[in-house]
């Protein structure tokens, strides 16, 4: 059934679209095998507008209790396959964006139904233990077979958190506690460390700081958006850390057109993070550590070359600081390997990597020497939640058994090559394709174009987000096959014509 509509769906669009014929529209030439997915639709299907009738009462219904500005529409979550998302008002949408980029295998796998649907899995969603100080019998067997077996490079410790934002808050504490004992010579706190940090004074809350980027983006908490510099709404009237940020390079595109500039542009970041690293120490306010996305996300999709994160870590490691890696968004494999930072094909590529999103579970995985010295120095009640564990080994057998990241390698070279045939139909509208995998994003000439297109591709059936000023990312799960590129392509042009 998949393969003639979509065969249907081509022929039409080629009969409907005559300028689509060109021989620059790869896309169409190079049609993908159309090998469906079991559990996945065969196209998006559309009743309404979107958000539709009653998407909009909910949302009425909802704002007498909360604050529903950011709400888009309701979701039907029974009816969601794959990589379609049902709405309430049976809207059925090809989703591109996935969550926030956190939905690993698509919607209601069997494989995860299945495992939900055991007996032996009831304790372990019924209940949700206190990890710190009452965890379950099989919890280390199930962290060695989720997390464990997919640990970065030279770790073999992680700490379970609920979330990316407090993933990240709970590594920050991580370096600052691991620099000062470093300080001390000592993991013992004197006297007037223990009575100062009580009334928030040093030397027992030491003016420490962390180093991070211009455009990054780490979270919503307090000391995460002290690192957050990416929207202004997320950060306004919140007080803050006077901590360093640096500038993130901004490469130009294409990357082959360009590379002497951009090698320069990299040299004078690296040489910016030297010069504030010298500059907060002889403030008082040491770098304890670096953190940064290997993909500026939130901030607009911003790449740097393997070369600048390996100078960068060695920066690091030159001024006795804590490099931590948030792979917050881009870890779990949509980049084409498990974790964005093998890209840069270190051996030793951080002291600490944060997860989140598509792993399901919260954490961060870290070196021996960051391991919290004392009991509840990295605590809280919850501690990330083992269902999540036990979704997320399932997850992984799926990956491998499936070769996803293979899977996703192709769909992403088929994304980013119609990505960049669209750019050259539409150089007015279209500019700076670039991605991994299917960690792709595209810019778009303004902010309200980029809107425009955003609903009108929701509007015939395609799921998509902003990011930066004026990018769209595209964010599918593990499961986004290359036919389900050329379904995304076609629409996506149909858009792109009407604004032509």
């Amino acid at each position: 059934m998949a393969s003639s509509f979509i065969s249907r769906h081509f022929a039409l669009s080629l009969q409907k679209n005559l300028w689509l014929s060109g021989p620059g529209c790869r896309y169409l030439s190079k049609a993908a095998p159309k090998t469906q997915v079991e559990y996945d639709y065969d196209g998006p299907s559309m009743k309404t507008s979107v958000p539709g009738p009653r998407s909009q009462e909910l949302t009425k219904q909802l704002g007498d209790i909360q604050n529903v500005g950011a709400i888009n529409f309701f979701c039907n979550y029974d009816e969601s396959r794959g990589n379609y998302l049902v709405d309430v008002d049976g809207n059925r949408m090809l989703d591109i964006y996935t969550q926030i980029s956190s939905i690993p295998i698509g919607y209601n796998h069997p494989a995860l139904i299945k495992l939900m649907s055991d007996p032996s899995s009831l304790s372990t969603l019924v209940n949700r233990p206190a990890l710190g100080i009452l965890p379950p019998e099989n919890f280390p067997d199930k962290l060695t077979e989720s997390l464990l077996s997919v640990a970065p490079s030279g770790m073999a410790r992680v700490q379970t958190m609920a979330c990316g934002s407090c993933s990240n808050e709970n590594a920050y504490k991580a370096m600052f506690i691991w620099y000062r004992n470093k300080e001390r010579g000592h993991n013992n706190p004197s006297e007037e460390d223990l009575s100062s940090c009580m009334v928030n004074q040093v030397p027992g809350c030491p003016d420490l700081s962390i180093l991070s980027f211009m455009g990054a983006f780490h979270g919503r908490t307090m000391g995460c958006l002290a690192t957050t510099h990416s929207k202004a709404i997320h950060k306004l009237d919140v007080p803050s850390f006077d901590w360093p940020i640096a500038p993130f390079p901004k490469l130009q595109y294409p990357l082959e057109e360009f590379s002497r500039e951009n090698a320069q542009e990299e040299a004078r970041c690296l040489e910016e993070v030297e010069d504030l690293i010298v500059k907060w120490r002889q403030k008082g306010k040491p770098v304890a550590g670096i953190v940064i996305e290997p993909i500026q996300a939130e901030g607009g999709d911003n790449h740097a070359s393997p070369d600048f994160f390996r100078n960068l870590r060695n920066i690091a490691r030159k001024h006795g600081c804590a490099f931590h890696v948030d792979e917050v968004q881009t870890g779990g494999g949509n980049t084409g390997k498990f974790w964005a930072h093998e890209h840069w094909g270190m051996d030793d590529p951080a002291d600490i990597v944060s997860f989140s999103k598509k792993l399901l579970t919260g954490g961060y995985y870290h070196r021996d020497e960051l391991q919290a010295d004392k009991p509840y120095r990295i605590f809280n009640t919850w501690m990330g939640d083992p269902s999540k564990n036990l979704l997320l080994a399932e997850v992984l057998n799926v990956i491998r058994r499936e070769n996803l990241l293979e899977e996703v390698t192709r769909s992403g070279k088929a994304l980013l090559n119609g990505l960049y045939d669209l750019q050259a139909q539409f150089p007015g509208l279209l500019s700076r394709a670039r991605g991994q995998g299917t960690f792709c994003a595209i810019d778009i000439c303004d902010d309200a174009t980029r809107s425009s297109i955003l609903l009108k591709a929701r509007d015939k059936g395609v799921l998509l987000g902003g990011c930066g000023d004026r990018s769209i990312r595209f964010r599918p799960s593990l499961v986004f096959k290359e036919y389900h590129v050329h379904i995304f392509l076609n629409i996506f042009s149909e858009v792109l014509a009407q604004h032509k």
